[in-house]
């Protein structure tokens, strides 16, 4: 005869499985380098940079 299983603790193990194969799918898929974050933050902080050079003082 088999060793008692705690079908809670299995249940959990599995749960916390998935999620985490779920959270490794994510950061594929979704996921950005600290450079290429980076980046979009200089270029969009140059693009409002330039926008406002050329407005007009009333």
């Amino acid at each position: 005869m088999g060793k008692p299983v705690n079908l809670n603790r299995f249940r959990k193990e599995k749960a916390r499985a998935d999620k985490k194969a779920r959270a490794d799918e994510n950061a594929i898929k979704f996921g950005r380098s600290k450079a290429d974050k980076e980046l979009d933050r200089a270029r969009s902080q140059k693009q409002e940079r330039d926008l406002s050079d050329h407005k007009r003082d009333p």
